[in-house]
């Protein structure tokens, strides 16, 4: 349990503190609401969240990726990645192709079914989007956006140095 001197910023409260608003839960509301709604909004087109970012993510980067620059754009781990592939791939809508430069690699990028798949779904996206972030006063949305680009960030950075640690033990 966190020590109230090490919180020192947060009141009188400890951080932990049920009493409190804690970051991980409201990290975890906030994103399971959020995928649950677009999966609902989306169910009728036959994609998942996912897929979407899969789709999104490739046709921002229209020379293709690495399966493995995929995985690191979407903040996801490669065996999700490449069952998302595999299922993406049968419907049509991204093709595999070796690496010009790396063997081991392939190179992954939409189809014009995904692009078409893309577009069906992107604005279903915007719109959930807006409508959230229309909750908040407008002149807090960008800085919102910013404070949480920075936090999701810090969580990339936590991991990584535990995995550091992890390593070295």
């Amino acid at each position: 349990m966190a020590r109230k001197d090490e919180n020192l910023d947060y009141d009188e409260l400890p951080v932990d503190s049920p009493e409190r608003k804690r970051l991980p839960l409201l990290l975890r509301r906030a994103w399971y609401g959020l995928n649950q709604a677009f999966r609902r909004n989306i169910a009728h087109a036959g994609a998942t969240p996912d897929q979407f970012t899969v789709l999104r993510t490739l046709n921002e980067h229209t020379e293709g990726l690495t399966q493995s620059k995929l995985a690191q754009l979407m903040t996801s781990d490669p065996n999700t990645v490449a069952s998302l592939l595999e299922r993406m791939r049968a419907n049509g809508w991204v093709e595999r192709k070796k690496h010009e430069a790396d063997r081991r690699a392939n190179r992954i990028r939409l189809k014009p079914a995904g692009q078409k798949k893309f577009v069906q779904l992107r604005d279903i996206a915007a719109n959930l989007q807006l409508s959230l972030l229309e909750k908040l006063p407008a002149a807090q949305r960008e800085p919102f956006l910013s404070l949480l680009a920075d936090l999701a960030d810090a969580c990339r950075d936590a991991a990584e140095d535990a995995a550091r640690e992890r390593d070295r033990a």
